[in-house]
């Protein structure tokens, strides 16, 4: 039984490295309720937004060189064979290429979640990062198929939304949607569920990203990922971050230089080409 419970338990880690690591990642992806009018009024062409996505990814990883954050994680399993919930706050300290730190600050709740879920998903993320495995999983037309879904305008601009279908099928890719910002063309939200799914346990599995902005890059604000057991359990993990501290870029460069006499024009320059990660 022990062996069994541990398994279960266990379940929702491969996924949720997914949730975390992916490109720019609660629930299954819907068809479009946005009007063929919204779509004729999408200022460029699919291609077009597709080629500013990956151009300005590439920019944002470049440019972001160093940042440090917090992370709230939190975990609720109710099922058999019993119910279980734990919390951990994590200090991440991210130097680029692919280099992150974590401390972890506190721990309250089930020490299995803990140990088995928490701190598996940090040592996933590491992996993750790896040159080989982020060209894999990147948001790029060499893993996936795009679709023009719609073209959201509010008062705050106008936002892509583009169906996502993977070229194969990987737990570590993404089917669903993206909403992507039509100024700086960096993902917002994404909802949608894994490429494959990554157990036989599970039966179903819905994932939400949300991202906000933060002096000039986007970087993620939460991700809320929900697993149905075959067995009738439900997992589910929430990642709320917070206190972001860019600490190296070329914008705060350009930002410290302005300070001391140097043309504020650079500024305008390299902010243009350093949006979000």
């Amino acid at each position: 039984m022990a062996m069994w419970t541990s398994r279960i338990s266990v379940l929702p880690v491969t996924l949720l490295m997914a949730a975390l690591l992916l490109a720019p990642a609660a629930l299954t992806a819907q068809q479009s309720d946005i009007s063929p009018l919204t779509l004729d009024r999408a200022p460029l062409p699919l291609e077009q937004v597709v080629a500013n996505l990956e151009a300005r990814n590439a920019q944002r990883a470049t440019a972001l060189a160093e940042f440090e954050g917090e992370r709230i994680y939190r975990m609720q399993y109710r099922g058999f064979p019993s119910n279980r919930e734990a919390e951990m706050l994590v200090k991440v300290t991210f130097r680029a290429p692919n280099n992150k730190q974590f401390k972890v600050i506190s721990e309250s709740g089930s020490r299995f979640i803990i140990d088995h879920v928490f701190k598996k998903l940090l040592e996933g993320e590491e992996e993750a990062a790896r040159g080989d495995n982020r060209q894999q999983t990147a948001l790029t037309r060499a893993n996936y198929n795009f679709e023009l879904s719609g073209y959201d305008v509010s008062p705050e601009g106008g936002t892509y939304v583009l169906n996502l279908l993977p070229k194969t099928k990987n737990k570590f890719l993404y089917r669903g949607k993206i909403w992507v910002d039509g100024e700086d063309f960096a993902v917002t939200r994404i909802e949608g569920e894994p490429g494959k799914n990554p157990s036989m346990w599970i039966r179903k599995t819905s994932i939400a990203h949300r991202y906000t902005k933060v002096e000039g890059f986007w970087l993620p604000a939460e991700n809320r990922t929900e697993s149905l057991i075959r067995l009738g359990g439900t997992a589910t993990l929430s990642i709320h971050y917070q206190n972001y501290k860019i600490i190296k870029s070329p914008v705060r460069a350009a930002r410290k230089s302005a300070q001391v006499g140097d043309p504020p024009l650079l500024d305008g320059r390299l902010a243009s080409i350093a949006p979000a990660p």
